[in-house]
């Protein structure tokens, strides 16, 4: 979610109802090196709370030590160590899920981090191997575990595979029945049914959402709807349209004008899909070049979502579509 879960998106999220945030994640080179952009990347503010900081690198060493500097300088409510992105940049330098390639560097850097975190719990998010012929995910789980990691993600898909075909929540199954730390599922929830047929299947003790959040951040406040046995709350464009207002008011009150206007965009054209006229609206954000345009054609959105509803009714997934009232 790199590029994603900033400031802005992760106050939109709390207010959602999300149990848990992350940053986006930094690296450990980045943190030790006092890079400005990955030093900003790891702020955040109380109301995000509880936040776990993740952090990706390729060597006990430097991990342990940008760890140690994160745990004492921000005292998140965990650090969570990527073993799973499979962007080739990133894996190339040994980073992300080509850990899972090395279980003993993987125990190495567990260890160590575990270690230089101090009070603050670690967790591991991780991918089920590098391809079909290496799925790791059981074995590595149990050396998480016995290293003192206080939960783990599976993604059940391999580096290989990327985010393509389906994720084996088997595994997820399997895993959960290896250990006794908590086990949190992730991947292919996109609907908050998703995340309750999820726990179902696996038994896992949380789920995690990612790419199912992109433009539709209000899944976590159905997910809770439906784990508390009440029903989910239906998307309309009047939602849409103020969440809509509100992301884009978070996002000019924290960044400079040009990332303002490029991050709206990105996250407008998330909002606005799959309802008659949305194109439209795609295209007239896309043509803004200052804030103040953004500003326009989100407050005639919003207007027109408020008083015209009924002619815009969002034809998105089933089950988070009614009419409005």
């Amino acid at each position: 979610m790199a590029g994603v879960t900033d400031h802005p998106f992760r106050v939109l999220c709390r207010r959602f109802g999300v149990g848990v945030v992350y940053t986006e994640f930094v690296s450990a080179n980045g943190i030790i090196r006092g890079g400005a952009k990955t030093l900003r990347m790891v702020r955040f503010t109380p109301n995000e709370r509880p936040i776990g900081i993740q952090v990706f690198g390729d060597t006990p060493e430097v991990i342990a030590a940008s760890v140690a500097y994160l745990a004492k300088k921000h005292q998140p409510d965990l650090i969570d160590l990527n073993f799973g992105c499979p962007v080739p940049k990133i894996v190339k330098k040994g980073a992300g899920s080509a850990m899972l390639r090395d279980l003993a560097l993987m125990r190495d850097v567990v260890t160590a981090t575990v270690a230089a975190a101090g009070q603050v719990p670690v967790t591991v998010k991780m991918r089920s191997g590098w391809d079909s012929g290496s799925l790791v995910a059981i074995e590595a789980a149990a050396i998480i575990e016995e290293c003192g990691a206080k939960a783990l993600t599976l993604h059940p898909r391999t580096t290989s595979q990327g985010f393509t075909g389906r994720a084996d929540w088997s595994l997820i199954k399997a895993v959960k029945e290896q250990v006794g730390i908590p086990v949190i599922g992730n991947g292919d929830i996109h609907t908050a049914d998703d995340a309750l047929r999820m726990f179902d299947e696996t038994g896992c003790d949380a789920v995690m959402v990612a790419r199912g959040v992109l433009g539709s951040p209000w899944i976590f406040r159905q997910i809770g709807e439906l784990l508390s046995g009440g029903t989910a709350i239906q998307v309309n464009p009047v939602l849409i349209a103020d969440t809509c207002r509100e992301h884009f008011e978070l996002l000019r009150r924290y960044y400079s004008e040009r990332m303002t206007v490029n991050l709206s965009k990105k996250h407008l054209n998330w909002y606005l899909k799959g309802f008659p006229g949305a194109a439209q609206w795609r295209r007239l954000f896309m043509a803004c070049d200052t804030s103040a345009q953004v500003d326009q054609v989100v407050t005639d959105f919003h207007n027109f979502a408020h008083t015209n509803g009924e002619a815009i009714i969002a034809d998105r997934e089933p089950d988070q579509v009614i009419n409005v009232n």
